[in-house]
């Protein structure tokens, strides 16, 4: 298999089973039998309404949670197996970008100090390779390098986007796991994101699960799509083929309610 085509990722058979958290007694299926594969240099959409299993997938390939039944595969061992140095490396390969990076960045700490927090866990680089290392980050993402003093309340909600991209790329990851990176974005601001995204899986090679519901998206972002109801997959192909050509009712459905947000005077661009 040529490395442009390398399964990097992979959930075989996935089943999340969680107490129920009301006071009735039992147990609800997030994830019934869930199969996907993550190659390298494609991006792999998954979309879904609320509660359909989005989340709990993408908390399973990061290696949050362990699933019920079946396995997560890091370039064909599962993560249970993983020896010390293959934990090492799946760690620096596998980065998260979340929906709300506000909540996850620390106020108290200057950007250089956020974007690199992992590398001075890791007692990798100096305070001024850190420094250094935040600079070019930051140029990459698009934000000004002199902006590395700051604090993360002192940023635009697209900035701080732009920053927790930045953060996510601080190890040289190949797997960017994306969870409704846009929905806290007004619509101008995610078009520039989507066009940073493209341009970083272009010169750096990456890798996208892109997890959203704005169908749009993720047909102009995504190579491969499979669309979630219930826990479970309905439909998967090709991103352009699935949203003009949908086979299942609920993909019809999900692409008819997204005709209808762009319809209204205040509805997002979906």
């Amino acid at each position: 298999m040529s490395a442009e085509n390398e399964v990097l990722l992979e959930a075989r058979s996935v089943t999340k089973v969680y107490p129920k958290r009301s006071r009735t007694r039992g147990l609800e299926t997030a994830l019934d039998g869930v199969t996907v594969t993550v190659r390298s240099r494609e991006t792999l959409g998954i979309v879904g309404e609320s509660g359909s299993g989005k989340t709990t997938l993408s908390r399973l390939l990061l290696g949050i949670e362990r699933p019920t039944k079946g396995e997560v595969y890091f370039r064909g061992v599962p993560l249970t197996r993983l020896d010390k140095a293959q934990r090492e490396l799946y760690r620096r390969t596998v980065a998260a970008v979340f929906q709300n990076p506000y909540s996850s960045l620390d106020p108290r700490m200057r950007i250089w100090q956020l974007i690199t927090e992992q590398l001075f866990i890791e007692h990798r680089m100096s305070w001024s390779e850190r420094k250094a290392r935040a600079r070019e980050l930051l140029d990459t993402v698009g934000l000004d390098p002199n902006m590395v003093e700051r604090y993360p309340h002192q940023l635009s909600g697209g900035q701080r986007q732009r920053l927790a991209i930045a953060r996510a790329l601080v190890s040289n990851p190949q797997v960017l796991i994306l969870d409704e990176p846009l929905s806290a974005l007004d619509v101008s601001v995610r078009a520039q994101i989507v066009n940073l995204l493209l341009d970083l899986q272009d010169s750096l090679g990456l890798t996208y699960v892109f997890i959203a519901h704005d169908l749009a998206m993720v047909q102009h972002l995504c190579h491969w799509s499979i669309v979630m109801h219930r826990g479970q997959i309905v439909e998967e192909g090709q991103a352009d083929e699935i949203f003009i050509r949908p086979r299942h009712a609920y993909t019809a459905a999900l692409i008819e309610a997204s005709y209808l947000d762009q319809a209204r005077p205040n509805g997002s661009p979906c």
